[in-house]
């Protein structure tokens, strides 16, 4: 039986920070599954800062959303009429068709989930693409040492959080970033890092960060980009590593903004400064899957989520994400399974 799917759509390509009007809420018809594809029905989507990037018409590493249609992104569903062999009926997967209530997908793009001892949407966050993200950053690139210090910016984030725990664990001196005190709270008390800067109060950041590493810092995890960066690159001990994740703080700029005023360290410190994509390290899927795992069971990976409820509100908790709305992973609830 075909149905009826509700999705929300990109009207219009914002400059600068996304508004209401960049977005409508539609209908659309699903025709009856075919061999090798799935109808599935959202509970959980998450909405993400890398989303505002595809919003614009140009050339990335994933190519723009298209005007007049459903946005995309990662989602958790339940199966509800399958054309597959092997999935089922109620079955759950995550797919990347969120933005929707409804999705008909290929089978071969859904990944059978197994939520056993954790809540459902954790694979949205903590054993999701940010929690890869977090793993691949600091491990293969940042390759963090016993006793080394750490900085982490956005740390209260999805990915920060992860990234910090994951220092944690390796044994290093953490400091993490967060714009409120409640989140600063958090970090240093149930997260376990070992300083944390309100970057909101703190008035200069690079004097700020100097009094909580006097010693340096030899890894910096970048989501945030800006201030953040010139003041890690101020602190940073000779051959540190920079993992360059995200520029939260450059995503909405109208112009080019200015790059770091002090880029010069990198050449006096040795230093390496490098990006990446997390879908180009897709082969430490095992080992991630693996290693987060165990440290939840553990009770050494913490994590926060801001849930906000209803399709219609995605846009807003989109939106509300370049405010610092979210604590920890901001999710949109669809449906309970």
């Amino acid at each position: 039986m075909s149905v009826v799917a509700r999705e929300i759509r990109l009207k219009s390509r914002p400059e600068g920070l996304p508004g209401p009007e960049n977005f409508e809420l539609a209908e659309r018809p699903l025709p009856v599954p075919q061999a090798g594809q799935l109808l599935v029905r959202t509970l959980w989507m998450s909405v993400d800062p890398y989303m505002r990037g595809r919003m614009a018409d140009r050339p990335s590493y994933i190519p723009p959303f298209r005007l007049g249609e459903a946005l995309e992104g990662a989602a958790i569903g339940v199966v509800e009429q399958s054309g597959a062999e092997g999935i089922r009926p109620g079955d759950l997967v995550s797919h990347f068709a969120g933005w929707r209530d409804r999705a008909l997908i290929d089978a071969a793009s859904a990944i059978p989930l197994d939520p056993a001892g954790v809540p459902v949407q954790a694979w949205l966050g903590p054993l999701g693409f940010p929690g890869l993200a977090a793993y691949v950053g600091l491990l293969r690139l940042g390759k963090p040492k016993p006793g080394e210090t750490v900085f982490v910016s956005a740390a209260a984030g999805a990915v920060g959080a992860v990234a910090a725990q994951i220092a944690r664990i390796r044994g290093c001196r953490v400091i993490g970033s967060a714009g409120s005190e409640e989140k600063v709270r958090w970090l240093r008390e149930e997260a376990g890092l070992d300083a944390v800067i309100n970057y909101r109060s703190s008035g200069d950041l690079t004097r700020a960060l100097a009094e909580a590493a006097p010693d340096g810092i030899d890894v910096y995890f970048d989501n945030v980009g800006g201030d953040h960066l010139d003041a890690a690159l101020a602190l940073a001990n000779p051959f540190a590593r920079f993992p360059l994740c995200g520029m939260i703080e450059r995503y909405n700029a109208g112009a080019p903004l200015p790059g770091p005023r002090n880029i010069f360290r990198v050449i006096e410190r040795s230093l390496t400064l490098q990006g990446f994509i997390v879908s180009d390290h897709l082969d430490l899927l095992p080992d991630f899957a693996r290693d987060m795992r165990r440290w939840i069971a553990e009770g050494r990976m913490l994590w926060r989520e801001t849930v906000v409820e209803g399709l219609e509100r995605a846009p807003e908790a989109f939106i509300g994400l370049f405010a610092g709305e979210n604590f920890g992973k901001m999710l949109v609830k669809l449906a309970d399974r």
